[in-house]
Protein backbone atom coordinates (compact mmCIF):
# COMPACT_ATOMS: atom_id res chain seq x y z
CA UNK A 1 0.00 0.00 0.00
CA UNK A 2 1.49 3.55 -0.71
CA UNK A 3 0.43 6.77 1.20
CA UNK A 4 0.63 9.54 -0.79
CA UNK A 5 0.63 12.06 2.64
CA UNK A 6 0.87 12.05 6.50
CA UNK A 7 -0.89 15.13 6.75
CA UNK A 8 -4.21 14.53 8.14
CA UNK A 9 -7.13 15.98 6.23
CA UNK A 10 -10.74 16.08 7.70
CA UNK A 11 -13.83 16.54 5.62
CA UNK A 12 -14.66 19.03 8.33
CA UNK A 13 -12.26 20.51 10.90
CA UNK A 14 -12.83 22.80 13.40
CA UNK A 15 -11.47 25.25 11.57
CA UNK A 16 -13.89 25.67 9.18
CA UNK A 17 -16.80 26.34 11.87
CA UNK A 18 -18.05 29.98 11.98
CA UNK A 19 -15.56 32.35 13.80
CA UNK A 20 -18.70 32.22 16.56
CA UNK A 21 -18.67 28.78 16.95
CA UNK A 22 -14.69 28.86 17.64
CA UNK A 23 -14.07 31.32 19.68
CA UNK A 24 -16.28 29.45 22.59
CA UNK A 25 -14.91 27.56 25.21
CA UNK A 26 -16.04 24.76 26.98
CA UNK A 27 -17.59 25.11 30.38
CA UNK A 28 -16.93 22.25 31.99
CA UNK A 29 -18.60 22.91 35.40
CA UNK A 30 -21.63 23.45 33.27
CA UNK A 31 -22.33 19.62 32.61
CA UNK A 32 -22.89 16.42 33.96
CA UNK A 33 -20.85 14.00 35.23
CA UNK A 34 -21.62 10.02 35.59
CA UNK A 35 -19.74 8.90 38.81
CA UNK A 36 -20.59 5.05 39.32
CA UNK A 37 -23.60 2.74 38.15
CA UNK A 38 -26.19 2.34 40.86
CA UNK A 39 -25.84 -0.90 41.52
CA UNK A 40 -22.37 -0.28 42.50
CA UNK A 41 -23.51 1.69 45.17
CA UNK A 42 -23.06 1.13 48.83
CA UNK A 43 -26.09 0.61 50.69
CA UNK A 44 -24.91 1.59 54.26
CA UNK A 45 -22.05 3.75 54.30
CA UNK A 46 -20.78 6.87 52.16
CA UNK A 47 -19.00 6.97 48.67
CA UNK A 48 -16.36 8.85 48.58
CA UNK A 49 -14.84 9.88 44.60
CA UNK A 50 -12.72 12.92 42.97
CA UNK A 51 -13.84 15.40 40.18
CA UNK A 52 -10.54 16.98 39.06
CA UNK A 53 -8.78 15.96 42.48
CA UNK A 54 -11.95 17.65 44.54
CA UNK A 55 -13.10 14.92 46.80
CA UNK A 56 -16.68 14.48 46.88
CA UNK A 57 -19.54 12.35 48.99
CA UNK A 58 -22.28 10.45 47.65
CA UNK A 59 -24.96 9.14 50.64
CA UNK A 60 -28.83 8.87 51.28
CA UNK A 61 -30.77 10.16 52.99
CA UNK A 62 -33.60 9.31 55.14
CA UNK A 63 -35.96 9.17 51.85
CA UNK A 64 -33.98 7.44 49.66
CA UNK A 65 -32.66 10.00 47.80
CA UNK A 66 -28.87 11.06 46.74
CA UNK A 67 -26.91 13.34 48.35
CA UNK A 68 -23.53 14.76 47.00
CA UNK A 69 -21.73 17.04 48.86
CA UNK A 70 -18.00 18.29 48.74
CA UNK A 71 -16.32 15.53 50.88
CA UNK A 72 -14.72 18.02 53.85
CA UNK A 73 -15.66 18.44 57.38
CA UNK A 74 -15.47 22.56 57.64
CA UNK A 75 -14.50 21.88 61.70
CA UNK A 76 -11.46 20.44 60.88
CA UNK A 77 -11.09 18.82 57.38
CA UNK A 78 -11.61 15.48 57.96
CA UNK A 79 -12.89 13.34 55.23
CA UNK A 80 -16.93 12.65 55.49
CA UNK A 81 -16.38 9.56 53.29
CA UNK A 82 -14.95 7.65 56.24
CA UNK A 83 -17.44 8.57 58.08
CA UNK A 84 -21.13 7.44 58.46
CA UNK A 85 -24.84 7.44 57.67
CA UNK A 86 -27.33 7.87 60.72
CA UNK A 87 -30.91 8.56 60.10
CA UNK A 88 -29.94 9.68 56.61
CA UNK A 89 -27.42 12.56 57.59
CA UNK A 90 -23.85 11.45 57.00
CA UNK A 91 -21.96 11.76 60.47
CA UNK A 92 -18.03 12.78 60.21
CA UNK A 93 -16.18 10.50 62.57
CA UNK A 94 -14.27 12.82 63.98
CA UNK A 95 -15.98 14.72 66.16
CA UNK A 96 -19.63 13.46 65.22
CA UNK A 97 -20.92 16.91 63.07
CA UNK A 98 -23.68 15.43 60.95
CA UNK A 99 -24.79 17.11 57.52
CA UNK A 100 -28.07 17.01 55.85
CA UNK A 101 -29.57 17.33 52.33
CA UNK A 102 -28.23 20.72 51.00
CA UNK A 103 -24.86 20.29 53.09
CA UNK A 104 -26.06 22.34 55.95
CA UNK A 105 -24.87 21.49 59.79
CA UNK A 106 -27.41 19.84 61.63
CA UNK A 107 -26.06 18.89 64.90
CA UNK A 108 -22.59 19.09 66.36
CA UNK A 109 -22.51 17.55 69.67
CA UNK A 110 -19.55 19.93 70.97
CA UNK A 111 -22.17 22.84 71.12
CA UNK A 112 -25.09 23.32 73.88
CA UNK A 113 -28.73 23.31 72.39
CA UNK A 114 -29.42 26.52 72.76
CA UNK A 115 -26.14 27.71 70.88
CA UNK A 116 -27.10 28.41 67.09
CA UNK A 117 -24.99 26.33 64.68
CA UNK A 118 -22.86 28.57 62.65
CA UNK A 119 -23.74 29.59 58.89
CA UNK A 120 -20.04 28.75 57.71
CA UNK A 121 -20.63 25.17 59.09
CA UNK A 122 -22.63 24.32 55.92
CA UNK A 123 -20.79 22.64 53.17
CA UNK A 124 -21.12 22.51 48.81
CA UNK A 125 -23.72 20.81 47.75
CA UNK A 126 -24.23 19.41 44.36
CA UNK A 127 -27.39 18.31 42.23
CA UNK A 128 -27.54 14.71 41.60
CA UNK A 129 -29.45 12.58 39.56
CA UNK A 130 -30.26 8.96 39.13
CA UNK A 131 -30.49 7.78 35.18
CA UNK A 132 -29.94 4.88 32.93
CA UNK A 133 -28.31 2.82 36.21
CA UNK A 134 -25.85 5.68 36.55
CA UNK A 135 -25.38 7.93 39.09
CA UNK A 136 -24.63 11.74 38.31
CA UNK A 137 -23.61 14.91 39.34
CA UNK A 138 -23.57 18.34 38.25
CA UNK A 139 -20.64 20.21 38.74
CA UNK A 140 -21.71 23.77 38.23
CA UNK A 141 -24.27 26.24 39.37
CA UNK A 142 -27.10 24.20 40.76
CA UNK A 143 -30.05 26.38 39.39
CA UNK A 144 -28.47 25.67 36.18
CA UNK A 145 -29.04 21.88 35.93
CA UNK A 146 -31.40 20.38 33.80
CA UNK A 147 -31.50 16.68 33.62
CA UNK A 148 -32.38 17.05 30.16
CA UNK A 149 -28.70 17.77 29.55
CA UNK A 150 -27.51 14.02 30.41
CA UNK A 151 -25.73 12.38 27.57
CA UNK A 152 -27.91 9.51 28.17
CA UNK A 153 -27.79 6.35 25.13
CA UNK A 154 -30.93 6.57 23.56
CA UNK A 155 -30.98 2.52 22.73
CA UNK A 156 -30.88 1.85 26.32
CA UNK A 157 -34.21 2.56 27.13
CA UNK A 158 -35.34 -0.03 24.28
CA UNK A 159 -37.04 -2.67 26.16
CA UNK A 160 -35.76 -5.50 24.18
CA UNK A 161 -32.08 -4.26 24.39
CA UNK A 162 -30.03 -5.55 27.38
CA UNK A 163 -26.45 -3.88 28.61
CA UNK A 164 -23.23 -5.36 29.97
CA UNK A 165 -21.72 -2.66 32.49
CA UNK A 166 -18.47 -2.02 33.78
CA UNK A 167 -16.01 0.22 35.31
CA UNK A 168 -12.76 0.72 36.11
CA UNK A 169 -10.24 3.34 37.51
CA UNK A 170 -6.99 4.18 35.15
CA UNK A 171 -3.60 5.23 35.80
CA UNK A 172 -4.15 8.21 32.75
CA UNK A 173 -5.86 10.93 32.17
CA UNK A 174 -9.14 11.65 30.16
CA UNK A 175 -7.71 12.54 27.01
CA UNK A 176 -5.18 10.01 26.82
CA UNK A 177 -8.42 7.61 27.22
CA UNK A 178 -10.63 9.25 24.98
CA UNK A 179 -7.97 9.25 22.33
CA UNK A 180 -7.79 5.71 22.98
CA UNK A 181 -11.07 4.78 22.12
CA UNK A 182 -11.53 6.98 19.00
CA UNK A 183 -8.71 4.89 17.36
CA UNK A 184 -10.50 1.54 16.11
CA UNK A 185 -7.83 0.77 14.05
CA UNK A 186 -5.15 -0.71 17.35
CA UNK A 187 -8.53 -3.16 18.10
CA UNK A 188 -7.05 -5.42 15.21
CA UNK A 189 -3.03 -5.27 16.75
CA UNK A 190 -3.18 -4.86 20.49
CA UNK A 191 -6.58 -7.05 20.91
CA UNK A 192 -5.36 -9.79 18.38
CA UNK A 193 -7.31 -12.56 19.89
CA UNK A 194 -9.64 -11.25 21.96
CA UNK A 195 -11.69 -9.30 19.77
CA UNK A 196 -10.44 -8.88 16.34
CA UNK A 197 -7.68 -10.80 14.74
CA UNK A 198 -4.12 -9.01 13.65
CA UNK A 199 -4.35 -10.65 9.93
CA UNK A 200 -7.82 -8.09 9.42
CA UNK A 201 -5.71 -5.25 10.05
CA UNK A 202 -6.40 -2.61 7.10
CA UNK A 203 -6.90 0.76 6.19
CA UNK A 204 -10.22 2.29 7.36
CA UNK A 205 -12.59 4.64 5.33
CA UNK A 206 -13.04 7.47 7.74
CA UNK A 207 -15.33 10.77 8.04
CA UNK A 208 -15.42 13.68 9.89
CA UNK A 209 -19.30 14.66 9.85
CA UNK A 210 -19.62 17.24 12.02
CA UNK A 211 -17.76 19.26 14.75
CA UNK A 212 -18.95 21.65 17.13
CA UNK A 213 -19.12 22.92 20.81
CA UNK A 214 -21.04 20.06 21.53
CA UNK A 215 -18.16 17.32 20.32
CA UNK A 216 -17.82 15.82 17.24
CA UNK A 217 -19.83 13.27 15.39
CA UNK A 218 -17.78 10.53 12.66
CA UNK A 219 -17.70 7.46 11.28
CA UNK A 220 -16.15 4.59 9.90
CA UNK A 221 -15.60 1.64 7.96
CA UNK A 222 -13.19 -1.41 6.41
CA UNK A 223 -12.07 -1.02 3.11
CA UNK A 224 -11.08 -4.19 2.42
CA UNK A 225 -14.31 -5.93 3.13
CA UNK A 226 -16.75 -6.54 -0.49
CA UNK A 227 -19.13 -3.96 -0.79
CA UNK A 228 -22.62 -5.62 0.54
CA UNK A 229 -20.88 -6.61 3.62
CA UNK A 230 -19.58 -2.57 3.98
CA UNK A 231 -21.61 -1.44 7.05
CA UNK A 232 -20.33 2.42 8.30
CA UNK A 233 -20.56 2.64 12.20
CA UNK A 234 -20.80 5.25 13.83
CA UNK A 235 -18.32 6.84 16.31
CA UNK A 236 -19.52 10.22 18.43
CA UNK A 237 -17.77 11.98 20.77
CA UNK A 238 -20.25 14.12 22.91
CA UNK A 239 -18.52 16.67 25.24
CA UNK A 240 -16.93 15.92 27.72
CA UNK A 241 -17.01 12.66 29.03
CA UNK A 242 -18.98 10.05 26.26
CA UNK A 243 -17.81 8.21 23.15
CA UNK A 244 -20.74 6.24 21.53
CA UNK A 245 -20.28 3.48 19.06
CA UNK A 246 -23.27 2.39 17.15
CA UNK A 247 -23.43 0.04 13.98
CA UNK A 248 -25.98 1.22 11.60
CA UNK A 249 -28.02 -1.69 10.64
CA UNK A 250 -32.14 -1.79 10.43
CA UNK A 251 -32.64 -4.98 12.16
CA UNK A 252 -29.75 -5.34 15.03
CA UNK A 253 -29.53 -2.93 17.57
CA UNK A 254 -25.55 -3.08 18.86
CA UNK A 255 -23.69 -0.70 20.35
CA UNK A 256 -21.69 0.88 22.89
CA UNK A 257 -21.32 3.95 25.47
CA UNK A 258 -17.87 4.46 26.71
CA UNK A 259 -18.40 7.43 29.60
CA UNK A 260 -15.10 8.71 31.48
CA UNK A 261 -14.74 11.01 34.67
CA UNK A 262 -11.86 13.00 35.28
CA UNK A 263 -10.80 11.78 38.66
CA UNK A 264 -7.36 14.04 38.96
CA UNK A 265 -4.86 14.98 37.19
CA UNK A 266 -3.12 11.59 35.37
CA UNK A 267 -6.07 10.05 36.71
CA UNK A 268 -10.20 9.18 35.18
CA UNK A 269 -12.63 6.60 35.78
CA UNK A 270 -14.27 4.28 33.12
CA UNK A 271 -17.77 2.74 32.55
CA UNK A 272 -18.45 0.81 29.36
CA UNK A 273 -21.94 0.18 28.45
CA UNK A 274 -22.19 -2.35 25.74
CA UNK A 275 -25.60 -3.21 24.64
CA UNK A 276 -27.51 -4.94 22.13
CA UNK A 277 -31.20 -6.89 21.39
CA UNK A 278 -29.37 -9.89 20.11
CA UNK A 279 -28.46 -13.40 22.38
CA UNK A 280 -29.84 -11.09 24.72
CA UNK A 281 -29.90 -14.74 27.32
CA UNK A 282 -26.07 -14.54 27.53
CA UNK A 283 -26.09 -11.27 29.28
CA UNK A 284 -29.04 -12.67 31.60
CA UNK A 285 -27.57 -15.58 31.92
CA UNK A 286 -23.79 -14.72 32.56
CA UNK A 287 -23.07 -13.58 36.04
CA UNK A 288 -21.57 -9.92 36.11
CA UNK A 289 -18.04 -10.73 37.53
CA UNK A 290 -17.72 -13.23 35.22
CA UNK A 291 -18.28 -11.03 32.34
CA UNK A 292 -15.98 -8.48 33.99
CA UNK A 293 -12.92 -10.72 33.94
CA UNK A 294 -13.09 -10.60 30.27
CA UNK A 295 -13.27 -7.03 30.24
CA UNK A 296 -10.56 -6.37 32.40
CA UNK A 297 -8.51 -8.29 30.25
CA UNK A 298 -9.56 -6.14 27.34
CA UNK A 299 -8.93 -3.11 28.87
CA UNK A 300 -5.40 -4.41 30.37
CA UNK A 301 -4.19 -5.72 26.99
CA UNK A 302 -3.59 -1.87 26.35
CA UNK A 303 -2.88 -1.05 29.60
CA UNK A 304 1.08 -0.83 29.67
CA UNK A 305 0.92 0.31 26.17
CA UNK A 306 -1.03 3.55 26.75
CA UNK A 307 0.72 4.34 30.16
CA UNK A 308 4.08 4.31 28.53
CA UNK A 309 2.36 6.44 25.63
CA UNK A 310 1.24 8.93 28.16
CA UNK A 311 5.14 8.56 29.99
CA UNK A 312 6.41 9.34 26.86
CA UNK A 313 4.39 12.52 26.33
CA UNK A 314 5.22 13.91 29.46
CA UNK A 315 8.87 13.32 29.69
CA UNK A 316 9.01 14.71 25.81
CA UNK A 317 7.28 18.39 26.63
CA UNK A 318 6.71 18.70 22.75
CA UNK A 319 3.15 19.14 21.24
CA UNK A 320 1.12 16.27 20.08
CA UNK A 321 1.65 17.49 16.31
CA UNK A 322 5.07 17.51 17.04
CA UNK A 323 5.09 13.93 18.30
CA UNK A 324 2.48 11.99 16.45
CA UNK A 325 2.65 10.64 12.93
CA UNK A 326 -0.71 10.45 11.77
CA UNK A 327 -2.59 8.71 9.22
CA UNK A 328 -6.04 9.74 7.32
CA UNK A 329 -7.02 5.82 7.03
CA UNK A 330 -6.56 5.25 11.30
CA UNK A 331 -5.90 8.61 12.76
CA UNK A 332 -8.39 11.08 11.85
CA UNK A 333 -10.72 10.98 14.50
CA UNK A 334 -8.60 11.25 17.44
CA UNK A 335 -6.69 13.93 15.96
CA UNK A 336 -9.69 15.65 15.42
CA UNK A 337 -10.41 15.23 19.05
CA UNK A 338 -6.73 16.83 19.93
CA UNK A 339 -7.94 20.22 17.32
CA UNK A 340 -11.37 20.05 19.60
CA UNK A 341 -9.20 20.62 22.74
CA UNK A 342 -7.47 22.81 21.13
CA UNK A 343 -10.33 24.96 20.23
CA UNK A 344 -12.22 24.52 23.31
CA UNK A 345 -10.63 23.10 26.08
CA UNK A 346 -9.27 26.42 27.24
CA UNK A 347 -11.06 26.39 30.28
CA UNK A 348 -10.28 22.66 31.92
CA UNK A 349 -8.11 22.11 34.73
CA UNK A 350 -6.03 20.40 32.78
CA UNK A 351 -5.44 19.14 28.47
CA UNK A 352 -3.80 17.83 26.27
CA UNK A 353 -4.61 19.50 22.59
CA UNK A 354 -3.07 18.47 19.10
CA UNK A 355 -0.78 21.89 19.58
CA UNK A 356 -1.46 23.49 22.82
CA UNK A 357 -1.33 22.32 26.50
CA UNK A 358 -2.10 23.25 30.10
CA UNK A 359 -1.38 21.50 33.27
CA UNK A 360 0.01 18.34 31.81
CA UNK A 361 0.52 15.50 34.43
CA UNK A 362 4.13 15.14 34.91
CA UNK A 363 4.22 12.89 37.85
CA UNK A 364 4.91 8.67 37.72
CA UNK A 365 2.72 7.10 37.03
CA UNK A 366 1.60 4.30 39.45
CA UNK A 367 -0.67 1.23 37.67
CA UNK A 368 -2.14 0.09 40.51
CA UNK A 369 -3.36 -3.57 40.45
CA UNK A 370 -6.87 -5.03 39.17
CA UNK A 371 -7.76 -5.49 43.05
CA UNK A 372 -7.41 -1.25 43.41
CA UNK A 373 -8.65 -0.10 39.86
CA UNK A 374 -11.89 -2.58 39.12
CA UNK A 375 -12.98 -5.05 42.41
CA UNK A 376 -12.83 -2.74 45.23
CA UNK A 377 -14.76 -0.38 43.45
CA UNK A 378 -17.28 -3.30 41.97
CA UNK A 379 -20.20 -4.19 43.58
CA UNK A 380 -20.40 -7.77 41.75
CA UNK A 381 -16.62 -8.30 42.05
CA UNK A 382 -15.89 -7.18 45.44
CA UNK A 383 -18.93 -9.73 47.04
CA UNK A 384 -17.69 -12.51 44.83
CA UNK A 385 -13.84 -11.71 45.70
CA UNK A 386 -15.05 -11.43 49.22
CA UNK A 387 -16.66 -14.87 48.76
CA UNK A 388 -14.39 -16.70 47.30
CA UNK A 389 -11.76 -15.73 49.97
CA UNK A 390 -14.24 -16.91 52.73
CA UNK A 391 -15.15 -20.36 50.90
CA UNK A 392 -11.37 -20.55 50.77
CA UNK A 393 -10.47 -20.33 54.45
CA UNK A 394 -13.33 -22.81 55.05
CA UNK A 395 -12.33 -25.77 52.45
CA UNK A 396 -8.69 -25.33 54.34
CA UNK A 397 -10.87 -25.53 57.44
CA UNK A 398 -12.64 -28.84 56.47
CA UNK A 399 -9.17 -30.09 55.01
CA UNK A 400 -7.61 -29.95 58.24
CA UNK A 401 -10.33 -31.24 59.98
CA UNK A 402 -10.58 -34.11 57.62
CA UNK A 403 -6.96 -35.40 57.73
CA UNK A 404 -6.83 -35.01 61.46
CA UNK A 405 -9.90 -37.40 61.68
CA UNK A 406 -8.17 -39.66 59.41
CA UNK A 407 -5.04 -40.05 61.22
CA UNK A 408 -7.12 -41.19 64.37
CA UNK A 409 -8.98 -43.95 62.88
CA UNK A 410 -8.02 -47.37 61.93
CA UNK A 411 -7.07 -48.37 59.09
CA UNK A 412 -11.15 -49.00 56.98
CA UNK A 413 -12.94 -47.99 54.26
CA UNK A 414 -13.83 -44.27 56.02
CA UNK A 415 -10.25 -43.61 56.89
CA UNK A 416 -9.92 -43.42 52.86
CA UNK A 417 -12.96 -41.76 52.29
CA UNK A 418 -11.74 -38.95 54.94
CA UNK A 419 -8.54 -38.84 52.93
CA UNK A 420 -9.70 -38.50 49.48
CA UNK A 421 -11.83 -35.74 50.66
CA UNK A 422 -9.57 -33.87 52.43
CA UNK A 423 -7.23 -33.96 48.97
CA UNK A 424 -10.59 -33.31 47.14
CA UNK A 425 -10.61 -30.21 49.98
CA UNK A 426 -7.09 -28.63 48.64
CA UNK A 427 -7.64 -28.95 45.13
CA UNK A 428 -10.57 -26.43 45.51
CA UNK A 429 -8.44 -24.39 47.96
CA UNK A 430 -6.53 -23.94 44.63
CA UNK A 431 -9.36 -23.48 42.44
CA UNK A 432 -10.49 -21.37 44.69
CA UNK A 433 -6.66 -19.34 44.71
CA UNK A 434 -7.10 -18.97 41.31
CA UNK A 435 -10.24 -17.53 41.25
CA UNK A 436 -9.50 -15.08 43.85
CA UNK A 437 -6.20 -14.24 41.57
CA UNK A 438 -8.33 -13.19 38.66
CA UNK A 439 -9.80 -10.31 41.01
CA UNK A 440 -6.39 -9.09 41.82
CA UNK A 441 -3.59 -9.56 38.96
CA UNK A 442 -3.77 -7.96 36.06
CA UNK A 443 -3.55 -9.37 32.85
CA UNK A 444 0.33 -9.30 31.47
CA UNK A 445 1.53 -9.76 27.70
CA UNK A 446 3.92 -12.98 27.35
Amino acid sequence: MTVASNEIKTDQTTESLPKSETEKQFNWKECWYPVTFIQDLPTNRPYGFTLYDEPLVLFRNKEGKLICLKDLCPHRAAKLSDGQIIDGKIECLYHGWQFGNDGQCVHIPQLAKNVKIPVNACIQAHPVAEIQGMVWIWAGTAEMADEKDIPTVPNLNNPTVVSSDYMLDLPYDQGIFIENILDPAHIFISHNGSLQWRADAQPLEMEILKVSLSGIESRYRRTEIPHPEQHWVNMNFIAPNLVTYTRINSEVILGSGLYSLPTGKGRCRIMLRNYTNISTWKFKLKPRWFEHWYRNKFVEEDLSLVVGQAEQINRLQKSLKKLYLPLRTSDLVLIEYRKWLDKYGGLLPFYQGYETSYNIDTQNIDYGTRLTRHTQICGSCNQAYENTKKIKKILIAVAILLAAIALVLDHSWVQYCLVAASLLSVALVFIAEQVKIKFERAYTRH
